[in-house]
């Protein structure tokens, strides 16, 4: 009534009569308007949400209904048909307690000449009591008799003045800070509480900062060897820094993965970052600085296309090519993982049946609803299967979105970076870090090495 009341305040019948040709045109075509309108939000809300399956919605949004209680209590141990699972014992324990039979139970003979028969082996793991040391210099000062000039001596490489922490200290409140998302105020609280360590919150913020600083240089030659890499992989997440948006950029290559925090998301943070370099093939989804990037070709995540499709199916079940091009990506996708498993011709005669394929759906016409997604595949005609030209290519960006994955939960835990330098230091340490994981290096230890000279021998006594 709302459409009629503003023409007429009281809509009888007969008001409806005394309304001109002109002002009842008008609430007629009010009344078209309205009707329109309420049918498109009817549309709308007759649509699927969207989900991890039909979007880029991460699976984390998702709704998840509540699982149904089991009324069987669950059964403990292996599966029938499945060996069972125990622990793996250690080859070299610290110690071995031998626990021998000296008398039969029954008849109270003495056992202990016999040589058993079986030797039933179990190991219990434990921690030592945690400690920590404390190494102090005395630093003598002395005049001298000559000159009468102060002298003192010089402190030992890893007892440099100004160092409070050593370097297995420091990596411990790193990698806990980086790696595990600990606030300082609980990370002070773990280090006092389980390590023993007093250690202020400013402290552990100047740790953090020094091992930002200490990353930043290998950081930059990473940097420049996935700048090199003939195959570059990019992805970007948002960020927050001083409480205004910033964007976490990943760029992935042969050389490993460079993490870059900036406030730009657009096609100068690719520039930057290659400066004069050109991929010889660029990965990533369809965000435009990504598909500007400098390279020669470029291959377009599927899987980001086959959820595309899942959301125009869950819209118009019965529109067929978007299901057979979603099958020929989801059949690209496939084929490129039995890659090896295949001979060279038989591989290389399904690459050019799926080509063939994909030529035949992109020529045909389509108008209405889903057109815009197929004269994207049109446009990108070149950039959709080159991962089945080259084995180097792979036909996903999921290596990005896992390298992205943990900035999320830090920025979920942690909340906006509360500095410049903090943002930096988080991005130097994911690149090195993440990029030692890749290689297969133990980060706990990468982050000891990282963070200077060691100083635990000097509590060994010295040998006169």
């Amino acid at each position: 009534m709302s459409v009629i009341q503003d023409v007429l305040p009281e809509p009888t019948v007969n008001a409806l009569r005394d309304l001109s040709r002109e002002e009842m045109i008008t609430l007629i075509q009010r009344l078209f308007g309205e009707v329109r309108r309420l049918e498109a939000e009817v549309e709308r809300l007759k649509q699927p949400p969207p989900t991890s399956h039909n979007s880029s919605q991460p699976p984390s949004r998702d709704w998840k209904a509540d699982r149904p209680r089991s009324k069987r209590r669950k059964k403990v141990g292996a599966k029938p048909g499945h060996a069972k699972a125990e622990r793996r014992l250690v080859d070299n324990p610290d110690r071995v307690f031998e626990v021998r039979v000296e008398t039969c139970v029954q008849c109270g003979t003495g056992l202990l000449d016999q040589a058993p028969e079986r030797v039933l082996r179990r190991q219990v793991t434990e921690l030592p009591e945690i400690k920590p040391v404390v190494i102090e210099t005395r630093q003598s000062q002395v005049r001298c008799p000559s000159c009468q000039r102060l002298q003192q001596g010089s402190l030992p490489e890893g007892l440099e003045a100004g160092r409070q922490f050593g370097p297995r200290l420091a990596a411990l409140v790193t990698y806990l800070h980086h790696e595990h998302h600990l606030g300082f105020e609980r990370l002070c609280g773990v280090m006092r509480d389980v390590f023993g360590a007093s250690l202020s919150e400013g402290g552990a913020v100047a740790i953090i900062e020094r091992a930002g600083e200490a990353a930043q240089p290998e950081a930059e030659a990473i940097g420049e060897r996935v700048r090199q890499s003939a195959v570059i992989a990019s992805d970007e997440t948002s960020a927050r820094v001083h409480g205004r948006n910033h964007w976490e950029w990943v760029f992935i290559g042969s050389g490993g993965e460079y993490h870059l925090i900036q406030r730009s998301r657009g096609q100068d943070i690719v520039d930057e970052f290659m400066r004069e370099r050109r991929a010889e093939v660029w990965v990533s989804d369809c965000w435009g600085p990504q598909l500007n990037a400098p390279a020669d070709q470029r291959q377009l995540c599927l899987p980001h296309q086959v959820r595309a499709l899942q959301g125009l199916l869950d819209k118009r079940p019965r529109l067929e090519w978007a299901r057979e091009m979603q099958a020929l990506f989801r059949a690209a996708i496939h084929l490129g993982q039995r890659r090896e498993r295949l001979t060279a011709p038989g591989y290389e005669q399904q690459v050019t049946v799926l080509e063939r394929r994909l030529n035949r759906l992109l020529a045909r016409r389509v108008k209405g609803i889903g057109a815009n997604l197929l004269d994207r595949y049109r446009t990108h005609r070149a950039h959709l299967l080159v991962c089945l030209h080259r084995a180097d290519v792979p036909s996903d960006n999921n290596a990005c979105e896992r390298a992205l994955r943990p900035s999320v939960i830090h920025r979920k835990v942690m909340g906006s970076f509360r500095s410049d330098w903090g943002a930096q230091a988080y991005a130097a340490l994911a690149t090195v870090l993440n990029t030692a994981k890749r290689a297969g290096e133990n980060v706990f230890q990468k982050l000891i090495n990282l963070l200077g000279a060691p100083v635990l021998h000097f509590l060994q006594p010295s040998i006169a």
